[in-house]
Protein backbone atom coordinates (compact mmCIF):
# COMPACT_ATOMS: atom_id res chain seq x y z
CA UNK A 1 0.00 0.00 0.00
CA UNK A 2 2.75 2.42 0.95
CA UNK A 3 4.55 1.80 -2.33
CA UNK A 4 1.40 2.49 -4.32
CA UNK A 5 0.78 5.70 -2.45
CA UNK A 6 4.36 6.82 -2.94
CA UNK A 7 4.20 6.32 -6.68
CA UNK A 8 0.90 8.19 -6.78
CA UNK A 9 2.45 11.10 -4.92
CA UNK A 10 4.89 11.62 -7.75
CA UNK A 11 2.14 11.36 -10.30
CA UNK A 12 -0.09 13.88 -8.59
CA UNK A 13 2.42 16.53 -7.66
CA UNK A 14 1.45 18.89 -10.46
CA UNK A 15 -2.27 18.39 -9.88
CA UNK A 16 -2.14 19.65 -6.31
CA UNK A 17 0.65 22.22 -6.50
CA UNK A 18 -0.82 24.50 -9.16
CA UNK A 19 -2.28 27.71 -7.77
CA UNK A 20 -4.94 28.22 -10.41
CA UNK A 21 -8.21 26.39 -9.87
CA UNK A 22 -9.02 26.30 -13.57
CA UNK A 23 -5.70 24.77 -14.66
CA UNK A 24 -5.72 21.60 -12.61
CA UNK A 25 -9.36 20.86 -13.33
CA UNK A 26 -8.65 20.40 -17.02
CA UNK A 27 -5.14 18.96 -17.14
CA UNK A 28 -4.13 15.48 -16.05
CA UNK A 29 -1.40 15.20 -13.40
CA UNK A 30 2.25 15.27 -14.44
CA UNK A 31 1.37 15.55 -18.13
CA UNK A 32 -0.23 17.90 -20.63
CA UNK A 33 -2.95 15.32 -21.28
CA UNK A 34 -6.49 16.65 -20.78
CA UNK A 35 -8.19 15.32 -17.66
CA UNK A 36 -10.87 13.74 -19.82
CA UNK A 37 -8.23 11.27 -21.01
CA UNK A 38 -7.15 10.43 -17.45
CA UNK A 39 -10.69 9.36 -16.64
CA UNK A 40 -11.00 7.01 -19.60
CA UNK A 41 -9.53 4.09 -17.67
CA UNK A 42 -10.30 2.40 -14.37
CA UNK A 43 -6.72 2.96 -13.26
CA UNK A 44 -7.13 6.65 -13.98
CA UNK A 45 -10.03 6.84 -11.56
CA UNK A 46 -8.13 4.84 -8.95
CA UNK A 47 -5.07 7.05 -9.30
CA UNK A 48 -7.17 10.18 -8.96
CA UNK A 49 -8.72 8.84 -5.75
CA UNK A 50 -5.30 7.85 -4.37
CA UNK A 51 -4.06 11.35 -5.12
CA UNK A 52 -6.87 12.81 -3.03
CA UNK A 53 -5.82 10.79 -0.01
CA UNK A 54 -2.27 11.98 -0.51
CA UNK A 55 -3.19 15.64 -0.64
CA UNK A 56 -5.07 15.18 2.65
CA UNK A 57 -1.67 14.56 4.26
CA UNK A 58 -0.40 18.03 3.38
CA UNK A 59 0.75 20.11 6.34
CA UNK A 60 -1.90 22.76 5.70
CA UNK A 61 -4.59 20.26 6.66
CA UNK A 62 -4.36 16.76 8.18
CA UNK A 63 -0.60 16.41 7.87
CA UNK A 64 -0.31 19.03 10.62
CA UNK A 65 -2.80 21.83 11.17
CA UNK A 66 -6.06 19.90 11.48
CA UNK A 67 -4.47 17.25 13.69
CA UNK A 68 -1.48 17.85 15.95
CA UNK A 69 -0.68 21.38 14.72
CA UNK A 70 -3.01 24.36 14.90
CA UNK A 71 -5.89 22.51 16.55
CA UNK A 72 -3.76 21.33 19.47
CA UNK A 73 -2.04 24.72 19.71
CA UNK A 74 -5.46 26.32 20.08
CA UNK A 75 -6.20 23.83 22.86
CA UNK A 76 -2.88 24.76 24.55
CA UNK A 77 -1.52 21.22 24.34
CA UNK A 78 2.11 22.34 24.06
CA UNK A 79 4.38 24.38 26.30
CA UNK A 80 6.72 25.01 23.37
CA UNK A 81 5.80 28.37 21.85
CA UNK A 82 6.87 29.84 18.49
CA UNK A 83 10.18 31.71 18.49
CA UNK A 84 9.82 35.17 19.96
CA UNK A 85 6.41 34.47 21.49
CA UNK A 86 5.80 34.83 25.21
CA UNK A 87 2.03 35.28 25.26
CA UNK A 88 0.08 32.03 24.98
CA UNK A 89 -3.05 33.98 24.04
CA UNK A 90 -1.39 35.22 20.85
CA UNK A 91 -2.47 32.02 19.11
CA UNK A 92 -5.99 33.51 19.17
CA UNK A 93 -5.05 36.52 17.03
CA UNK A 94 -7.17 35.86 13.96
CA UNK A 95 -7.59 39.35 12.54
CA UNK A 96 -4.04 40.19 11.45
CA UNK A 97 -0.84 38.57 10.27
CA UNK A 98 1.78 38.22 13.01
CA UNK A 99 5.51 37.58 12.78
CA UNK A 100 7.59 35.75 15.37
CA UNK A 101 4.34 34.19 16.57
CA UNK A 102 1.76 31.64 15.58
CA UNK A 103 0.49 33.72 12.62
CA UNK A 104 -2.88 32.03 13.07
CA UNK A 105 -4.57 34.21 10.44
CA UNK A 106 -2.19 32.98 7.75
CA UNK A 107 -2.48 29.37 8.90
CA UNK A 108 -6.27 29.51 8.81
CA UNK A 109 -6.18 30.96 5.29
CA UNK A 110 -4.03 28.01 4.21
CA UNK A 111 -6.39 25.52 5.84
CA UNK A 112 -9.37 27.08 4.04
CA UNK A 113 -7.59 27.18 0.67
CA UNK A 114 -6.21 23.65 0.80
CA UNK A 115 -9.42 22.15 2.12
CA UNK A 116 -11.50 23.69 -0.67
CA UNK A 117 -8.81 22.86 -3.23
CA UNK A 118 -9.13 19.21 -2.20
CA UNK A 119 -12.93 19.43 -2.32
CA UNK A 120 -12.73 20.82 -5.85
CA UNK A 121 -10.62 17.85 -6.90
CA UNK A 122 -13.13 15.47 -5.29
CA UNK A 123 -15.90 17.17 -7.24
CA UNK A 124 -13.89 16.88 -10.44
CA UNK A 125 -13.56 13.12 -9.91
CA UNK A 126 -17.29 12.85 -9.20
CA UNK A 127 -18.08 14.82 -12.35
CA UNK A 128 -16.08 12.42 -14.49
CA UNK A 129 -17.56 9.47 -12.60
CA UNK A 130 -21.01 10.59 -13.75
CA UNK A 131 -19.80 10.92 -17.33
CA UNK A 132 -17.59 7.85 -17.74
CA UNK A 133 -17.78 5.37 -14.87
CA UNK A 134 -20.57 3.19 -16.25
CA UNK A 135 -18.52 2.47 -19.38
CA UNK A 136 -14.95 2.69 -18.07
CA UNK A 137 -15.27 0.84 -14.75
CA UNK A 138 -16.79 -2.52 -15.53
CA UNK A 139 -16.91 -3.95 -12.02
CA UNK A 140 -19.96 -2.55 -10.21
CA UNK A 141 -18.38 -2.78 -6.76
CA UNK A 142 -15.35 -0.80 -7.90
CA UNK A 143 -17.68 1.85 -9.31
CA UNK A 144 -19.50 2.02 -6.01
CA UNK A 145 -16.27 2.15 -4.04
CA UNK A 146 -14.87 5.10 -5.99
CA UNK A 147 -18.07 7.11 -5.71
CA UNK A 148 -18.68 6.17 -2.09
CA UNK A 149 -15.19 7.09 -0.92
CA UNK A 150 -15.28 10.38 -2.83
CA UNK A 151 -18.65 11.38 -1.38
CA UNK A 152 -17.52 10.49 2.14
CA UNK A 153 -14.34 12.49 1.66
CA UNK A 154 -16.30 15.53 0.48
CA UNK A 155 -18.54 15.32 3.54
CA UNK A 156 -15.58 14.84 5.91
CA UNK A 157 -13.69 17.83 4.51
CA UNK A 158 -16.74 20.09 4.70
CA UNK A 159 -17.48 18.99 8.25
CA UNK A 160 -14.11 20.17 9.53
CA UNK A 161 -14.63 23.48 7.73
CA UNK A 162 -17.99 23.75 9.48
CA UNK A 163 -16.44 22.92 12.84
CA UNK A 164 -13.93 25.73 12.35
CA UNK A 165 -15.91 28.47 10.63
CA UNK A 166 -19.32 27.50 11.93
CA UNK A 167 -21.09 28.45 15.16
CA UNK A 168 -20.23 27.52 18.71
CA UNK A 169 -22.51 25.10 20.55
CA UNK A 170 -24.60 24.30 17.46
CA UNK A 171 -26.82 21.77 19.22
CA UNK A 172 -28.06 24.18 21.88
CA UNK A 173 -29.00 27.21 19.80
CA UNK A 174 -31.48 27.74 16.97
CA UNK A 175 -29.72 31.01 16.23
CA UNK A 176 -26.42 29.14 15.84
CA UNK A 177 -28.02 26.72 13.39
CA UNK A 178 -29.05 29.62 11.14
CA UNK A 179 -25.60 31.25 11.15
CA UNK A 180 -24.25 31.53 7.59
CA UNK A 181 -20.75 30.13 7.66
CA UNK A 182 -19.32 28.22 4.65
CA UNK A 183 -20.23 27.15 1.11
CA UNK A 184 -20.95 23.50 0.42
CA UNK A 185 -19.27 23.02 -2.91
CA UNK A 186 -20.52 20.24 -5.15
CA UNK A 187 -19.24 21.63 -8.46
CA UNK A 188 -15.77 21.40 -9.96
CA UNK A 189 -15.45 24.89 -11.31
CA UNK A 190 -14.79 28.47 -10.21
CA UNK A 191 -18.46 29.45 -9.94
CA UNK A 192 -19.38 31.63 -7.00
CA UNK A 193 -21.10 29.74 -4.23
CA UNK A 194 -23.10 31.15 -1.32
CA UNK A 195 -22.45 30.90 2.36
CA UNK A 196 -25.00 28.45 3.73
CA UNK A 197 -26.49 28.24 7.19
CA UNK A 198 -24.85 25.77 9.53
CA UNK A 199 -28.09 23.75 9.49
CA UNK A 200 -28.01 23.47 5.69
CA UNK A 201 -24.34 22.45 5.74
CA UNK A 202 -25.10 19.71 8.28
CA UNK A 203 -27.97 18.48 6.12
CA UNK A 204 -25.76 18.33 3.03
CA UNK A 205 -22.99 16.55 4.91
CA UNK A 206 -25.44 13.91 6.09
CA UNK A 207 -26.92 13.55 2.59
CA UNK A 208 -23.45 12.88 1.13
CA UNK A 209 -22.67 10.41 3.91
CA UNK A 210 -25.98 8.59 3.47
CA UNK A 211 -25.31 8.11 -0.23
CA UNK A 212 -21.71 7.10 0.48
CA UNK A 213 -22.93 4.58 3.03
CA UNK A 214 -25.32 3.08 0.49
CA UNK A 215 -22.49 2.84 -2.05
CA UNK A 216 -20.22 1.10 0.47
CA UNK A 217 -22.86 -1.21 1.97
CA UNK A 218 -21.30 -4.17 0.19
CA UNK A 219 -18.51 -4.13 2.78
CA UNK A 220 -20.61 -3.84 5.93
CA UNK A 221 -19.22 -7.21 7.03
CA UNK A 222 -15.67 -5.86 6.69
CA UNK A 223 -13.48 -6.74 9.67
CA UNK A 224 -11.11 -3.82 10.15
CA UNK A 225 -8.89 -5.90 12.44
CA UNK A 226 -7.78 -7.74 9.30
CA UNK A 227 -5.14 -5.34 8.04
CA UNK A 228 -4.30 -7.16 4.82
CA UNK A 229 -6.30 -4.80 2.59
CA UNK A 230 -5.67 -1.78 4.83
CA UNK A 231 -9.20 -0.48 4.38
CA UNK A 232 -8.72 1.60 7.52
CA UNK A 233 -6.67 3.94 5.31
CA UNK A 234 -9.73 4.64 3.15
CA UNK A 235 -13.25 5.90 3.72
CA UNK A 236 -14.59 2.43 4.38
CA UNK A 237 -18.14 1.51 5.42
CA UNK A 238 -17.41 1.59 9.17
CA UNK A 239 -15.55 4.89 8.83
CA UNK A 240 -18.63 6.40 7.18
CA UNK A 241 -20.76 5.22 10.12
CA UNK A 242 -18.19 6.73 12.49
CA UNK A 243 -18.35 10.08 10.68
CA UNK A 244 -22.13 9.97 10.86
CA UNK A 245 -21.86 9.38 14.62
CA UNK A 246 -19.52 12.37 14.89
CA UNK A 247 -21.79 14.64 12.83
CA UNK A 248 -24.99 13.66 14.63
CA UNK A 249 -23.23 14.14 17.98
CA UNK A 250 -22.18 17.63 16.86
CA UNK A 251 -25.78 18.33 15.86
CA UNK A 252 -27.12 17.15 19.22
CA UNK A 253 -29.17 14.36 17.65
CA UNK A 254 -28.36 11.85 20.34
CA UNK A 255 -30.45 8.92 19.17
CA UNK A 256 -28.84 8.89 15.73
CA UNK A 257 -25.36 9.56 17.16
CA UNK A 258 -25.68 6.69 19.60
CA UNK A 259 -27.04 4.33 16.97
CA UNK A 260 -24.13 4.86 14.59
CA UNK A 261 -21.50 4.86 17.34
CA UNK A 262 -22.77 1.55 18.75
CA UNK A 263 -22.99 0.14 15.24
CA UNK A 264 -19.28 0.84 14.74
CA UNK A 265 -18.35 -0.61 18.13
CA UNK A 266 -20.30 -3.81 17.46
CA UNK A 267 -19.55 -4.34 13.78
CA UNK A 268 -16.15 -2.95 12.80
CA UNK A 269 -14.12 -5.82 14.29
CA UNK A 270 -11.75 -3.57 16.27
CA UNK A 271 -11.25 -3.78 20.03
CA UNK A 272 -9.81 -1.35 22.54
CA UNK A 273 -6.13 -1.94 23.20
CA UNK A 274 -4.72 -2.33 26.72
CA UNK A 275 -1.12 -1.63 25.78
CA UNK A 276 0.73 0.77 23.51
CA UNK A 277 4.29 -0.56 23.49
CA UNK A 278 5.84 0.07 20.05
CA UNK A 279 2.53 1.56 18.92
CA UNK A 280 1.78 4.81 20.79
CA UNK A 281 -0.66 5.94 18.08
CA UNK A 282 -2.71 2.77 18.78
CA UNK A 283 -2.93 1.93 15.10
CA UNK A 284 -5.03 -1.19 15.77
CA UNK A 285 -7.86 1.09 16.91
CA UNK A 286 -7.85 3.25 13.79
CA UNK A 287 -11.17 3.28 11.97
CA UNK A 288 -9.99 5.91 9.49
CA UNK A 289 -6.46 7.15 9.01
CA UNK A 290 -4.08 8.51 6.41
CA UNK A 291 -0.77 7.06 5.32
CA UNK A 292 2.07 9.59 5.19
CA UNK A 293 5.12 8.27 3.38
CA UNK A 294 8.25 8.67 5.52
CA UNK A 295 6.13 10.14 8.28
CA UNK A 296 8.84 10.35 10.94
CA UNK A 297 11.21 12.20 8.61
CA UNK A 298 8.47 14.51 7.36
CA UNK A 299 7.41 15.42 10.89
CA UNK A 300 10.84 15.53 12.49
CA UNK A 301 10.70 19.34 12.69
CA UNK A 302 7.90 18.92 15.22
CA UNK A 303 8.58 15.61 16.95
CA UNK A 304 12.05 14.12 17.44
CA UNK A 305 14.03 12.85 20.40
CA UNK A 306 17.27 14.62 21.25
CA UNK A 307 19.24 16.34 23.98
CA UNK A 308 17.51 19.64 23.23
CA UNK A 309 13.77 19.83 22.76
CA UNK A 310 13.19 23.56 22.61
CA UNK A 311 12.42 23.54 18.88
CA UNK A 312 9.94 20.64 19.07
CA UNK A 313 6.31 20.28 20.17
CA UNK A 314 6.87 19.46 23.82
CA UNK A 315 5.02 19.98 27.06
CA UNK A 316 6.41 20.36 30.54
CA UNK A 317 6.25 17.26 32.71
CA UNK A 318 4.14 19.28 35.14
CA UNK A 319 1.63 19.88 32.33
CA UNK A 320 1.71 16.19 31.42
CA UNK A 321 0.87 15.33 35.01
CA UNK A 322 -2.03 17.79 35.03
CA UNK A 323 -3.51 16.42 31.79
CA UNK A 324 -3.24 12.79 32.84
CA UNK A 325 -3.96 13.34 36.53
CA UNK A 326 -0.75 11.59 37.45
CA UNK A 327 1.72 12.03 40.28
CA UNK A 328 5.43 11.42 39.93
CA UNK A 329 7.27 10.04 36.94
CA UNK A 330 4.71 7.46 35.88
CA UNK A 331 0.97 6.94 35.76
CA UNK A 332 -1.28 3.91 35.77
CA UNK A 333 -2.79 5.39 32.60
CA UNK A 334 -0.87 3.89 29.68
CA UNK A 335 -1.52 7.08 27.69
CA UNK A 336 0.93 8.91 29.97
CA UNK A 337 3.57 6.23 30.38
CA UNK A 338 6.99 6.05 28.80
CA UNK A 339 5.50 4.00 25.96
CA UNK A 340 3.42 7.05 25.02
CA UNK A 341 5.69 9.99 25.93
CA UNK A 342 9.42 10.50 25.83
CA UNK A 343 10.48 12.27 29.03
CA UNK A 344 13.55 14.44 29.27
CA UNK A 345 13.99 14.60 33.04
CA UNK A 346 16.93 16.97 32.84
CA UNK A 347 14.83 19.59 31.01
CA UNK A 348 11.63 18.51 32.76
CA UNK A 349 9.72 18.22 29.50
CA UNK A 350 8.03 15.47 27.52
CA UNK A 351 7.03 14.74 23.94
CA UNK A 352 4.36 12.52 22.44
CA UNK A 353 5.70 9.46 20.64
CA UNK A 354 2.68 9.20 18.31
CA UNK A 355 4.64 10.64 15.41
CA UNK A 356 8.07 9.35 16.41
CA UNK A 357 7.43 5.63 16.91
CA UNK A 358 4.87 5.15 14.17
CA UNK A 359 5.94 2.20 12.03
CA UNK A 360 2.62 2.09 10.18
CA UNK A 361 3.06 5.77 9.19
CA UNK A 362 -0.53 6.52 10.18
CA UNK A 363 -2.12 9.88 10.85
CA UNK A 364 -5.24 8.89 12.82
CA UNK A 365 -8.46 10.67 11.89
CA UNK A 366 -10.98 8.54 13.80
CA UNK A 367 -10.20 5.91 16.42
CA UNK A 368 -12.46 3.47 18.23
CA UNK A 369 -12.56 5.15 21.68
CA UNK A 370 -14.34 8.16 20.18
CA UNK A 371 -17.28 5.88 19.42
CA UNK A 372 -17.46 4.90 23.10
CA UNK A 373 -17.43 8.57 24.09
CA UNK A 374 -20.13 9.50 21.58
CA UNK A 375 -22.27 6.56 22.72
CA UNK A 376 -21.71 7.63 26.33
CA UNK A 377 -22.89 11.16 25.65
CA UNK A 378 -25.86 9.92 23.63
CA UNK A 379 -27.10 7.34 26.12
CA UNK A 380 -30.29 8.06 28.08
CA UNK A 381 -29.18 5.55 30.72
CA UNK A 382 -26.67 6.98 33.21
CA UNK A 383 -25.38 3.53 34.18
CA UNK A 384 -24.81 2.58 30.53
CA UNK A 385 -23.07 5.91 29.95
CA UNK A 386 -20.71 5.24 32.86
CA UNK A 387 -19.97 1.74 31.60
CA UNK A 388 -19.04 3.09 28.17
CA UNK A 389 -16.57 5.72 29.37
CA UNK A 390 -15.13 3.48 32.08
CA UNK A 391 -14.58 0.69 29.58
CA UNK A 392 -12.06 2.90 27.80
CA UNK A 393 -10.51 4.10 31.08
CA UNK A 394 -10.08 0.54 32.36
CA UNK A 395 -8.48 -0.58 29.09
CA UNK A 396 -6.05 2.32 29.44
CA UNK A 397 -4.94 0.94 32.81
CA UNK A 398 -7.04 3.03 35.19
CA UNK A 399 -8.33 0.82 38.00
CA UNK A 400 -12.03 0.18 38.47
CA UNK A 401 -11.71 1.73 41.91
CA UNK A 402 -11.42 5.06 40.07
CA UNK A 403 -14.44 4.55 37.81
CA UNK A 404 -16.35 7.76 37.14
CA UNK A 405 -20.07 8.31 37.52
CA UNK A 406 -22.40 9.77 34.90
CA UNK A 407 -25.48 10.28 37.06
CA UNK A 408 -25.72 13.96 36.13
CA UNK A 409 -25.01 15.74 32.87
CA UNK A 410 -22.24 17.68 34.61
CA UNK A 411 -20.54 14.45 35.71
CA UNK A 412 -20.82 13.04 32.22
CA UNK A 413 -19.41 16.16 30.56
CA UNK A 414 -16.54 16.35 33.07
CA UNK A 415 -15.65 12.72 32.46
CA UNK A 416 -15.69 13.19 28.70
CA UNK A 417 -13.74 16.45 28.93
CA UNK A 418 -10.92 14.61 30.68
CA UNK A 419 -11.06 11.68 28.29
CA UNK A 420 -10.93 13.76 25.10
CA UNK A 421 -8.00 15.69 26.58
CA UNK A 422 -6.06 12.50 27.33
CA UNK A 423 -7.07 10.21 24.50
CA UNK A 424 -6.63 12.56 21.58
CA UNK A 425 -3.45 14.37 22.57
CA UNK A 426 -1.69 15.13 19.29
CA UNK A 427 -4.78 14.35 17.20
CA UNK A 428 -6.64 17.66 17.25
CA UNK A 429 -10.00 16.56 18.65
CA UNK A 430 -10.00 18.25 22.08
CA UNK A 431 -10.47 21.77 20.70
CA UNK A 432 -13.57 20.60 18.82
CA UNK A 433 -14.93 19.07 22.04
CA UNK A 434 -14.53 22.42 23.80
CA UNK A 435 -16.30 24.26 20.98
CA UNK A 436 -19.15 21.80 20.62
CA UNK A 437 -19.86 21.99 24.35
CA UNK A 438 -19.47 25.75 24.70
CA UNK A 439 -16.60 25.51 27.19
CA UNK A 440 -14.82 28.83 27.69
CA UNK A 441 -12.47 30.29 30.29
CA UNK A 442 -9.14 29.11 31.65
CA UNK A 443 -7.94 25.59 30.94
CA UNK A 444 -6.69 23.72 34.00
CA UNK A 445 -3.63 22.43 32.17
CA UNK A 446 -2.78 25.89 30.79
CA UNK A 447 -4.04 28.62 33.15
CA UNK A 448 -2.05 31.32 31.30
CA UNK A 449 -4.52 31.16 28.42
CA UNK A 450 -8.18 32.12 28.41
CA UNK A 451 -10.60 30.80 25.82
CA UNK A 452 -13.46 33.07 24.80
CA UNK A 453 -16.38 32.38 22.48
CA UNK A 454 -14.86 34.48 19.69
CA UNK A 455 -11.81 32.19 19.67
CA UNK A 456 -13.97 29.30 18.49
CA UNK A 457 -15.36 30.93 15.34
CA UNK A 458 -12.73 31.43 12.66
CA UNK A 459 -13.16 34.52 10.47
CA UNK A 460 -13.44 34.10 6.73
CA UNK A 461 -10.03 34.53 5.07
CA UNK A 462 -9.36 37.64 2.99
CA UNK A 463 -9.22 35.56 -0.19
CA UNK A 464 -12.53 33.75 0.33
CA UNK A 465 -13.96 35.12 -2.94
CA UNK A 466 -11.15 33.49 -4.93
CA UNK A 467 -11.91 30.13 -3.38
CA UNK A 468 -15.61 30.05 -4.02
CA UNK A 469 -17.63 32.27 -1.67
CA UNK A 470 -19.48 35.32 -2.92
CA UNK A 471 -22.32 37.61 -2.15
CA UNK A 472 -23.65 39.84 -4.86
CA UNK A 473 -25.60 42.98 -4.04
CA UNK A 474 -25.88 41.80 -0.46
CA UNK A 475 -27.70 38.60 -1.40
CA UNK A 476 -26.43 35.09 -1.71
CA UNK A 477 -26.22 33.75 -5.22
CA UNK A 478 -27.83 30.43 -5.97
CA UNK A 479 -25.61 27.33 -5.98
CA UNK A 480 -24.55 26.20 -9.42
CA UNK A 481 -26.09 22.97 -10.58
Amino acid sequence: MKKIIYISTVAFVSLFSLASCSDWLDVAPNTDVPAKELFTTENGFKSALAGLYITMTEEDIYGKNLTFGLMDQLAQMYDKLPDGTSDRNSVYIYDRETSGSYNTKGVLANVWRTQYNTIANVNNLLKWWELNAEVVIRDSLTRRMIRGEALAMRAFLHFDLLRGWGPMNYAMSDEAKEMKCIPYRTVADESKQPLLSAREVVNRIIADLDEARACMSYEKDLDLSSRTEMRYLRFNYHAINAILARVYSYAGEKEQAGMYANMVIEECGLVLENGNDNDPVLSKEVILGLNMHELEDNLSDYFAIGDKMNTKYYLNISTLNLIFESVGSESEDMRAKGSAFYRNNEQQCAMSLKYIENDKEIIPLIRLPEMYYIACEASSDSEEAAILVNTVRNKRGISKAKDVACETEEQRRTALYKEYLKEFYGEGQFFWFLKTHGIVGRLAHSPEATLAEEHFIFPLPDAEVEYGWAEEDGENVEPAE
